[in-house]
């Protein structure tokens, strides 16, 4: 379980790294205060808080030989991680699961979210399968309906001014985006549906981890290199620390 354990720390460490870096450079430059690199700001804590709330217990459990969890943390959890991924519905559904009496102990995921609590109870979860499904389908489809108007109205831009700069701009943003956004929309998709095939609870936590972790490493990558005014700030923030060294 080592190699795993260490491979996460790298993992998490270099998100550390990144988005705080991400942060900083933002939030010291005063010419960056402006709405998109405020979004950017956003991002990066969301990426810090979803990964703080998974990525420590996970690790102490790989390498502790008892991996015990109380209620409250494992409510604590399943709330925040569920906040990472979109947090307007979950409170109600989370809320919604709390009223479920307990027969069971064992939690059968990688960390704690609403579908692992639920399962702890013996009472029909009937209702909370339909309304979780229920806004997962509404979250899905508002998500992809979204992304697919704005990249058409990328395109109708593009195609109207008929410039190759600009072009060329649309084209570097809009694939890295949307390779996150697809690594992210399935890995999530993955995770819903794995919870109703218990055969495969290996590839469940593979999808959750994923979930978490290449998004958070690569959006201040992408976002940091391709963002000329953020990139050249970063850059002067290293510089000055090597010169100082």
């Amino acid at each position: 379980m080592y190699p795993i354990f260490f491979s996460l720390l790298f993992v998490y460490l270099a998100l550390l790294v990144s988005n705080i870096g991400v942060l900083v450079a933002i939030i010291t430059e005063r010419s960056l205060h402006q709405p998109m690199y405020i979004l950017f700001c956003n991002l990066s804590v969301n990426d810090l808080i979803g990964n703080t709330v998974l990525l420590p217990r996970l690790m102490a459990d790989i390498v502790s030989t008892e991996r015990f969890i109380t209620y409250s943390q494992c409510v604590a959890q399943a709330f925040f991680s569920h906040t990472f991924g979109s947090a307007s519905h979950m409170i109600l559904i989370i809320g919604l699961t709390i009223r479920l009496s307990r027969c069971s102990s064992i939690i059968q995921n990688a960390y704690c979210d609403n579908a692992s609590l639920f399962k702890l109870s013996c009472e029909n979860v009937s209702i909370n399968n339909i309304y979780g499904l229920f806004f997962t389908v509404l979250l899905f489809t508002s998500s992809m309906g979204s992304i697919a108007v704005t990249y058409f109205r990328i395109a109708v831009i593009c195609w109207t001014k008929k410039s190759k700069e600009l072009n060329n701009r649309a084209f570097q943003t809009c694939a890295s985006h949307l390779v996150l956004y697809l690594i992210m929309l399935w890995s999530g998709f993955l995770t819903i549906i794995l919870h109703r095939f218990p055969d495969y609870p290996y590839l469940r936590k593979l999808a959750y981890i994923l979930f978490h972790v290449v998004p958070a490493n690569l959006n201040p990558i992408i976002y940091g290199l391709q963002t000329k005014s953020l990139k050249q700030k970063i850059i002067q923030i290293l510089s000055r620390k090597v010169t100082h060294s």
